[in-house]
């Protein structure tokens, strides 16, 4: 019997000069892993007594066969092949399982206890903001109704125009999930850096606003009968001001953690920024007696904080996220593409807002000071429903887009965030009624003050009851990528609102025609994001997803 030994790179080829070629049989051959080949080493062992390894990884040997041998080799290789690929596809199907295990396939009632358990450590990622500027409303209000007024133009300069960038935030939990998914980590530190870059020129443009134009920017929403309040509101403006660039990298990092399925470490960064705000505004504004200026100083110390422990946060996952880099033309369109619609609706949402405190500022110092605090509670309770939408906007797209697609577990997944909202909406509405009528002097002492809180508590309950709810379903839209129905929408629904507020003005409605304004608000935002969804024609019904595809500049 001959022997020969052939070598080849990938495969373990077998001849024999003895067997005829009629006996020749070529079956379909691919790559082979190591557990294959060492397969097949053993299988020829058992029919070959005499072999010399090449090697020791099995690439090449030589086997002293038979005819017969080498065919019933070439059989076991092609079923050893067949059983190797048939376990490949087996464990692919089985992690593609996995991975779309989870709320998809839960009854609606542990989709709902699944829901609360992964919305519990976001919340207080939301909460830790609105809580800073309620730490300083409460603060304030103790010492002076004037600083206290003072407080609602500057609030609009210094938290309501932050909300314009949070296009960034969506922009990059959006990206950095997507390239996570796909398990390149170099294109994650890439949209990291660029985000960053953004960021950071972002914040330092609001510095420079803040502090050429903030003056005039406070005199503009403060009006003419309000001339008094401008030097307290433009010493707070000018001191967080200080602290733009912080916030906006602050808020890139957080969001790419958030992609990341990382809370936890921005959690604790918030909460130490929160704690940090509180011991501050207790010893500036109380003890030392700063008043507004010890305010601003406590809440800007704790947002670069904030800032700086987002970042180590990010460090210690693995990432550079001190690394910056220019983005370039494609970057910035890729941004562009999914943050333009959203920035619109964001602009739209903060220009109604800056409306109600416009119109309550021209109504006098007490009455501004009183929507300074329900605004500010309002904002503090709404927060409550936006982990509802980060949860649509986490889980709806597998079951939208993914392998797994189930329109008909997607609608049931909205079912149990909707239930929620309600729910959740109703709690916190009854809770903020109770507070304000039964501890107003928890924000202020002054009796007129407290008389026009007393006003609005009504429309305050039910814009507060429905935006839970109307988070989820926005969520969900942000989740199916219908991005230019939401721009769209917001828009309307704040032409609709300033119509309200003009004529709640006109007529002499007073403090409550705001807060109802406010409600036409909040409701025609629900309406209609929920008559969307249920459309034949939305996403959750219709098999044609092309129209949701994000396309650069298509949606701007």
């Amino acid at each position: 019997m001959e022997a020969k030994t052939l070598t080849h790179p990938s495969l373990t080829h077998l001849q024999n000069p003895n067997i005829k070629p009629f006996h020749s049989i070529n079956f379909p051959k691919r790559p082979t892993n190591f557990s294959t080949r060492c397969f097949h080493r053993s299988l020829l062992l058992s029919c070959s007594r005499n072999f010399t390894p090449q090697n020791q990884s099995c690439r090449s040997k030589s086997y002293c066969i038979n005819p017969s041998q080498e065919l019933n080799y070439e059989r076991n290789e092609a079923l050893g092949e067949e059983k190797n690929e048939d376990d490949e596809e087996e464990k692919e199907e089985t992690r593609v399982e996995i991975k779309g295990e989870g709320l998809a396939n839960q009854s609606i009632w542990n989709q709902i206890k699944e829901i609360v358990m992964f919305t519990g450590p976001a919340t207080g990622l939301w909460i830790c903001g609105p809580l800073m500027s309620l730490i300083d409303t409460a603060v304030i209000g103790q010492g002076s109704s004037v600083e206290l007024a003072a407080l609602g133009p500057a609030t609009v300069v210094c938290d309501y125009m932050s909300y314009v960038f949070m296009f960034l935030s969506i922009a990059t939990s959006n990206m950095v999930a997507t390239s996570l998914a796909r398990l390149d980590k170099n294109e994650v530190q890439h949209q990291i850096s660029i985000l960053l870059f953004l960021g950071l020129i972002c914040g330092f443009l609001m510095l420079f606003f803040t502090r050429f134009f903030g003056s005039w920017a406070l005199t503009a929403f403060s009006g003419p009968k309000n001339a008094h309040l401008v030097p307290s509101g433009n010493t707070y403006v000018q001191i967080r001001g200080l602290a733009w660039p912080a916030v906006l990298v602050g808020w890139v990092a957080q969001s790419a953690s958030l992609g990341m399925k990382d809370s936890w470490g921005p959690l604790k960064a918030l909460s130490v920024a929160s704690v940090i705000n509180g011991i501050g505004d207790v010893v500036l504004c109380i003890f030392l007696g700063y008043g507004i200026a010890g305010a601003a100083w406590a809440t800007m110390v704790s947002q670069v904080v904030a800032a700086y422990m987002m970042i180590e946060a990010l460090n210690k996952r693995g990432y550079n996220a001190f690394a910056i880099s220019i983005p370039s033309l494609n970057d910035l369109l890729t941004v562009l593409a999914l943050a333009a619609p959203v920035f619109v609706a964001l602009v739209s949402k903060v220009a109604f807002y800056s409306l109600l405190i416009y119109f309550a500022t021209s109504m006098g110092t007490h009455t501004v000071a009183a929507h300074q605090v329900m605004l500010q509670t309002f904002g503090m309770c709404t927060v409550w429903g936006e982990p509802l939408s980060q949860t649509a906007q986490s889980f709806m797209p597998e079951l939208i887009y993914g392998v797994n697609r189930s329109l008909a577990k997607a609608r049931m997944l909205l079912k149990s965030l909707v239930t929620i909202g309600t729910i959740l909406g109703l709690v916190l509405g009854i809770i903020g009624m109770a507070v304000r009528w039964f501890f107003p002097n928890i924000f202020t002492p002054d009796p007129k003050v407290i008389q026009e809180m007393h006003k609005v508590l009504l429309p305050y309950f039910l814009a507060l009851a429905v935006t839970p709810s109307t988070r989820s379903l926005e969520g969900t839209l942000l989740a199916g990528r219908d991005l230019r129905f939401i721009s769209f929408s917001i828009s309307g629904c704040v032409a609709f609102g300033a119509l309200i507020l003009l004529l709640g003005s006109t007529r002499g409605y007073g403090l409550p025609g705001i807060w109802f304004a406010l409600v036409g608000f909040q409701w025609a935002r629900f309406f209609l994001a929920l008559q969307r969804l249920l459309s034949p024609n939305g996403i959750l019904y219709s098999e044609d997803l092309r129209r949701y595809e994000v396309k650069k500049l298509g949606a701007s």
